[in-house]
């Protein structure tokens, strides 16, 4: 049958795909649209397929919180290129998949491309614009957190992420200080809020690295333990939040900031997500 530049515009509207490959699908489907819209899916998934091993070091990051800022979400949205992480339907799609993904609070990467968006799945929606866009798309992250204040910060390049917890926080308007504590993870990356929640096996290589340092600079055997464990507290100085250096004073750490801004405030949990 004849396929009309109306038919053409119609199957645009509806699926976004572009001009050829609308009139393609028409045609492989005898003008039947249903099967059009079928048909642009399945290049979708064969896009995805031919492109299954490409790294995606481009995106952007979405943060989400509630209304009473308790709850929040990092989504790291990724593609190939950086031209296609400023294109408004990757953006769109980014932001109705982060949404979603803040709603629902799904467990896992895997939980959340199964959520159900539109009529499609996110994982279907992917593959839907893939087609239409030639790139490999994808949630590289997600990460969800509670507390009594969630503060959000995202990186002027739109590719860094971070979303600190703050508690203790007494009734005063943390937005500020939250900003600033975020920026501090941002540039520093700390490994963990204190040296408690620093991973047992992080400690036990850096206790290691310690002794091993010692020994090849001919230090006695008796005071090797010593001098590893001296090193393993620079370490958690250096690289637990609240004991870095506060990066806006370098004469306070993380915790005497805080402290400042609102005796006993602390961090309780963060999350940085960056692309690339």
């Amino acid at each position: 049958m004849a396929i009309t530049a109306q038919d053409v515009n119609k199957l645009r509207q509806m699926t976004g795909a572009g001009m050829m490959d609308c009139k393609k699908a028409l045609t492989e489907a005898e003008g039947d649209f249903d099967k059009a819209v079928e048909f642009l899916r399945k290049k979708g998934q064969k896009v995805s397929a031919s492109r299954a091993d490409r790294e995606t070091s481009e995106g952007v990051v979405f943060a989400k919180t509630n209304s009473d800022s308790t709850e929040g979400a990092l989504i790291a949205f990724t593609c190939e290129t950086d031209f296609v992480a400023k294109n408004d339907e990757f953006v769109q799609l980014g932001n109705q998949i982060a949404e979603l993904a803040f709603a629902q609070k799904p467990s896992n990467i895997e939980a959340l491309n199964s959520l159900s968006l539109g009529d499609l799945t996110v994982g279907d929606k992917i593959i839907e614009l893939t087609g239409k866009i030639g790139e490999k798309l994808e949630v590289k992250a997600f990460e969800v957190l509670t507390g009594e204040a969630v503060v959000p910060y995202i990186h002027s390049n739109g590719k860094l992420g971070v979303m600190v917890v703050l508690s203790n926080t007494n009734g005063t308007e943390v937005a500020e200080a939250g900003k600033d504590v975020a920026m501090q993870i941002a540039a520093m990356n700390p490994v963990a809020v204190d040296k408690d929640g620093v991973d047992p096996s992080v400690v036990e290589k850096e206790i290691e690295i310690g002794k091993d340092q010692a020994r090849q600079e001919g230090k006695p055997e008796n005071i090797i333990e010593k001098i590893a464990m001296g090193k393993l507290n620079k370490f958690y100085k250096e690289n637990t939040l609240l004991s870095q250096s506060f990066v806006k004073d370098s004469s306070q750490s993380v915790s005497q900031y805080l402290d400042s801004v609102s005796k006993g405030m602390t961090v309780s949990d963060f999350k940085r997500v960056s692309i690339g």
